[in-house]
């Protein structure tokens, strides 16, 4: 079975979402294609005190349902928990496999994203939005006054600090060296804090939650001696990898960390082919940058159907 589209949107998290509710508003006939469920990292955010329009913090998943709703709203389809198995964005016509069925459209808006570098220890998956972030901006605010843990000691681990110093009681750094990889004016300004201690050459081995309290247990790389701490909340950033396993060999142009490359109108190096959101080389990546991206291609498309 072949199924046609003006444009199929490769992701279903802000970025594709926003594009989506502009296209299909337009009437432009439009899929939304995702390995997931629709949201992206926003699903699995806790609250959202930082998108405009809502005074007062949203749960993620809810934010996340109600741009699919708004999209929906307007015609878009949806193909979620859907598998791409191959495709082609070279032609004029590009064209997806998904589940068995083909799926063809004349422009593709890439939104894949970007995830977390997971440290795949004992605990991290299931207290994931529940004790355990990936980002200062999003999370930083519900931790005002607690005791927290940073795991990493790289650029975006201490200026992220930074951030959290800004709400938090006290920050634990623990890292696997000992000295900090982070450029010397930004790590200067965090050793250099009242508020912040150093495990130096450890590593993470577990997380638990009693109660409202995170337990983190951490070895010491040096002895392999295991010591326990106890804090209101886990922040990790170990850095984030690009969710472009399935565009490796579709001759996209990326930068040397895997992101896409595209001109201010977000188009890629294939002609009808944007890139949006965090999937993007750019450097900020927020909820708000996403949608911004994901608007922009949409325009793009809605004037070259």
């Amino acid at each position: 079975m072949s199924h046609h589209f003006d444009v199929i949107i490769i992701g279903a998290g802000p970025a594709g979402l926003a594009a989506a509710i502009y296209t299909a508003r337009a009437g432009v006939s439009t899929l939304v294609i995702d390995q997931s469920s629709a949201g992206g990292q926003v699903k699995t955010t806790h609250q959202v005190a930082n998108y405009p329009g809502f005074i007062e913090p949203v749960l993620g998943h809810q934010l996340a349902a109600n741009m699919k709703k708004q999209a929906e709203r307007y015609g878009t389809r949806f193909e979620l928990a859907a598998d791409i198995t191959e495709m082609d964005l070279t032609g004029d016509a590009k064209w997806l496999k998904v589940d068995g069925e083909t799926y063809t459209s004349k422009a593709v808006i890439i939104a894949t994203g970007s995830s977390p570098r997971l440290l795949n220890v004992p605990g991290e998956q299931e207290l994931k939005g529940s004790g355990i972030s990936y980002c200062a901006t999003c999370d930083g605010e519900f931790y005002t006054g607690k005791d927290i843990v940073v795991v990493g000691g790289g650029n975006s681990a201490m200026e992220e600090s930074l951030m959290l110093l800004q709400h938090v009681n006290s920050i634990t750094v623990i890292h696997q060296f000992d000295t900090l990889q982070a450029e010397k004016i930004t790590a200067d300004k965090v050793m250099q804090h009242p508020k912040v201690s150093f495990l130096w050459s450890h590593e993470p081995r577990g997380f638990e939650k009693q109660g409202e309290r995170m337990v983190i247990k951490a070895e010491n790389l040096k002895t392999q001696e295991i010591v326990t701490l106890e804090r209101d909340g886990v922040f990790i950033f170990a850095g984030m990898l690009p969710n472009v396993a399935i565009l490796r060999n579709t001759g996209l142009q990326m930068n040397a960390y895997g992101y896409i490359t595209t001109n201010e109108s977000m188009a890629t190096n294939l002609p009808g082919v944007y890139a949006a959101g965090d999937v993007r080389d750019k450097r900020y990546r927020q909820i708000t940058t996403s949608v911004g991206d994901g608007t922009i291609a949409a325009l793009e498309v809605i004037r070259s159907v």
